[in-house]
């Protein structure tokens, strides 16, 4: 599946369409170069969920848990990860198998522990400024 973003005004749009594509999965691993729009695609996903909490990358705190209607979501930042056993002491697994949404990024640094059934979502900036969102 591809989804389009010609215009920032246009992120909530995509967003919509991307939900409408989440099915039974729960854990989507977003992969982009820095300033992509990971984040921002998220925040929106997040929002049009129905979050109403503040929506910022975890860069530092490597997880956010943000209240929606349908529960917890997860937010995850692997960026500044050194080592994998990081991950095994925050308790991935907890957060991976809990049924809740899992929105990570920058998961290239923890494949060895993504779960078989996580969804990879590519983001790329093209050269007009346009994003494509595959999975």
């Amino acid at each position: 599946m591809e989804i389009r973003i010609s215009d920032l005004e246009l992120i909530r749009e995509a967003a919509r369409e991307f939900i409408q594509h989440i099915g039974e999965h729960h854990v989507f691993a977003f992969y982009g170069e820095m300033g992509a729009g990971k984040t921002t695609f998220i925040k929106a996903i997040c929002e049009e969920l129905g979050v109403e909490d503040v929506i910022t990358s975890p860069t530092f705190a490597i997880v956010n848990e943000y209240t929606s209607s349908d529960g917890p979501i997860y937010h995850f930042d692997f960026y500044r990860i050194k080592k994998l056993e990081e991950v095994y002491d925050m308790g991935f697994e907890d957060y991976f198998y809990s049924g809740a949404l899992c929105f990570i990024e920058w998961p290239e640094l923890i494949e060895d522990v993504l779960p078989e059934d996580a969804v990879k979502v590519q983001i790329k900036e093209e050269e007009d400024g346009t994003r494509a969102i595959l999975f």
